[in-house]
């Protein structure tokens, strides 16, 4: 199918939306992209990208940008609260021939996603407030009081997206009882080694971003807020978590971002001319580190299928047929490693002691190959 004469509707340019526009950008569709924000942010933390993240990205044309503000990830280490390791993972090894693991700050992949999209224009501070079908196409209201109609409207706005609200009947996403605190702090160590201590119920987890900068995350487990957060870190974690935790001595509040780790779990990600894609349709809990690898494969496979398809509706019903299983493996994976966050740290360090390398490669075995 070609795309001249096709009106497209991308809600949202994050991760999602800024792929699937570069994407689509030789297809020939009229597209139009709205984002609810006021314009590109440069806050945020860290973001860890799988080798299948790296190969998405070469085949959109950005890998060589993404790397170069990027830390390469040899190597996973898994750790119980003292410090004692529990088993490591050669993540170059088991990516390899897909493509490296990548390290970087938030802000830098949405600048390189944001530059790839080149001429297309983005709508900064307008979002959807109506989605109405009329037969084949979507009339969208937006909050400035237009209206236009699309032949396609696609929800890439996230795990709290407008567009899921608006025309899957509310569908809001699932507690997955978890608390969670991300901050920066300076870099202590020059390995480049993602790693992770676990306690009872909890985790926490450092990652280099760039030769100066640790990304850090505290998964505090169940519950809300808490603001003794800090002292538990310290007293569950020591070093060199109370040493990253000083960076925020003498930060202010907005240093530190926390929040409800959450999901999306829906039935199905199309309603005629909509579709939902990335975390608007099947956000998971973060642990496996693939919401923006899925997020940019969505993007292709969609793209894909837009070429091939002899109609919008029949590509829709292939892109979903293919993201589903892969999708839904990953949401699989989340679950099981979630569970043994929770078990008796006596049981659990036991059972990683024992066959975690094995079960590392196994949660990813089936991402190596092509979406």
């Amino acid at each position: 199918m070609r795309g001249r004469g096709i009106r497209v509707l991308v809600v949202g340019a994050g991760i999602a939306g800024l792929a699937t526009v570069r994407a689509l950008r030789d297809w020939g569709a009229t597209i139009d992209l709205v984002e609810r924000s006021a314009g590109l942010t440069t806050t945020g933390t860290g973001l860890y990208l799988p080798g299948n993240a790296a190969r998405a990205l070469r085949t959109l044309g950005l890998f060589k940008p993404v790397a170069e503000a990027a830390v390469e990830i040899e190597r996973q280490r898994t750790a119980n609260s003292r410090g004692r390791r529990l088993f490591e993972v050669d993540v170059a090894q088991l990516w390899r021939g897909v493509g490296p693991c990548l390290s970087l700050h938030r802000a830098e992949l949405h600048r390189v996603l944001l530059a790839g999209i080149e001429e297309q224009p983005v709508r900064w501070g307008r979002h959807p407030v109506t989605l109405v079908p009329e037969g084949d196409r979507v009339a969208v209201g937006f909050d400035d009081g237009s209206t236009e109609r699309y032949d396609l409207v696609i929800g890439a706005d996230g795990v709290n997206s407008t567009v899921r609200q608006l025309a899957f009947d509310g569908a809001q996403p699932r507690s997955l009882d978890q608390y969670a605190y991300r901050f920066l702090a300076p870099r202590l160590d020059a390995e480049p080694v993602w790693s992770v201590r676990f306690g009872p119920g909890t985790q926490f987890l450092t990652i280099p971003i760039s030769a100066d900068q640790v990304y850090c995350y505290y998964n505090a487990g169940r519950g809300g807020d808490r603001p003794g957060w800090r002292d538990e870190v310290r007293a569950g974690f020591g070093e060199p978590a109370a040493t990253l935790l000083s960076a925020l001595d003498d930060a202010g509040a907005d240093a530190v971002y926390a929040g409800p780790n959450r999901e999306v779990v829906l039935d199905s990600w199309t309603r005629g001319g909509i579709l939902l894609i990335g975390d608007a349709a099947h956000a998971t809990s973060p642990n496996m580190a693939q919401g923006a690898a899925m997020a940019l494969e969505d993007a292709l496979v969609l793209a894909e299928f837009l070429r091939t398809a002899g109609t919008v509706a029949e590509a829709l019903r292939g892109y979903e047929q293919r993201r589903r299983p892969r999708t839904d493996w990953v949401l699989g994976q989340t679950h099981r490693r979630d569970h043994a966050l929770g078990l008796a740290p006596v049981l659990r360090d036991t059972v990683m002691s024992a066959i975690g390398r094995r079960m590392f490669r196994a949660n990813y075995a089936p991402l190596l190959r092509q979406p």
